[in-house]
């Protein structure tokens, strides 16, 4: 799903300055009032995703002798995780899962690791929980527990500001030229949803964005986080913009992503659990959205 796209990747380094520029601001943490008690977040204009229901009122679970949780991740997939300026690791999974030790108030560790060497350290008891884009799956479960997703990348569509953008319907779409990544989910969702538009692989992120700001396509259709940080730097010229609405459907485009841990540490899963869920509620899943996504992709 999101580790998988070689050509995402690229689009993300191209504004890496940008979300290093961004990790040296201050990490909000729980944000209190004089009283001590959660203070009131402002309303938050930009669209940010919410996984957790807020009529829901989770007890917090026990987490016995349990004082420091290590986390594991790699430095090499911004804005999810990545080094920062002084070689620290952050990112949007890092610092949600220092927040998240805030909570429980125990102490975290963050040790980067290659990404492929994760799931073994975690299996060999190197670390107590994964914090990167390790896509959520069958397999995965079968191997491991996982928290409920903290983080889903939709598809969207992308369009010239300087244009009525089609009706995004079957009928409304019919013969409008769409820019897609040529054999990926994303052109395999279109074929399904949409059989009356004409499709038009590319081979790489760049192209698709370029066919799109030169008016070789009426629309663009991809990974909505990568067109996100694309349309917060520089090479949009500012003509483009999101068509419409997010698509999540997970048979195309995946769970997301959470926590992963070893099947016997379910109380470290419940306590992470309820800790994102405090979080989501205090704002502070927001506000560390907001500040690592710069363009919401919702």
């Amino acid at each position: 799903m999101i580790r998988a796209a070689a050509s995402h990747r690229m689009a993300w380094t191209a504004i890496a300055t940008l979300l290093i520029a961004l990790a040296g601001a201050a990490i909000p943490g729980r944000a209190l009032s004089q009283a001590g008690t959660p203070a009131a977040i402002p309303p938050i204009a930009v669209p940010v995703p919410n996984f957790w229901d807020p009529r829901s009122r989770p007890e917090r679970p026990r987490l016995p002798g349990q004082r420091v949780i290590r986390f594991l991740t790699d430095d090499d997939y911004p804005p999810l995780h990545f080094n920062g300026p002084d070689g620290v690791p952050t990112g949007f999974a890092v610092e949600l899962a220092r927040a998240a030790c805030e909570v429980l108030d125990v102490v975290c560790t963050v040790q980067s690791r290659r990404f492929d060497t994760l799931l073994d350290a975690l299996s060999e008891g190197r670390g107590d929980a994964v914090a990167a884009a390790v896509p959520i799956n069958g397999d995965l479960r079968s191997r491991f527990s996982v928290t409920a997703p903290y983080h889903k990348t939709p598809a969207r569509f992308l369009g010239r500001r300087d244009g009525e953008p089609p009706a995004l319907t079957a009928a409304g779409l019919a013969g409008k030229r769409i820019a897609v990544l040529g054999g990926t989910a994303h052109e395999a969702f279109l074929a399904a949803y949409f059989p009356g538009a004409t499709l038009e692989p590319r081979m790489s992120f760049a192209a698709l964005t370029a066919a799109v700001r030169s008016g070789e396509a009426d629309l663009a259709f991809a990974d909505g986080l990568a067109l996100s940080l694309w349309l917060a730097g520089p090479d949009t010229q500012n003509c483009c913009r999101f068509v419409g609405g997010p698509y999540l459907d997970p048979r195309f485009f995946g769970e997301g992503v959470g926590f992963v841990l070893r099947p016997e540490d379910d109380a470290l899963r419940r306590s992470l659990d309820y800790a994102l869920h405090v979080l989501a509620e205090r704002g502070v899943y927001a506000q560390l959205y907001l500040r690592f996504f710069p363009v919401s992709f919702y």
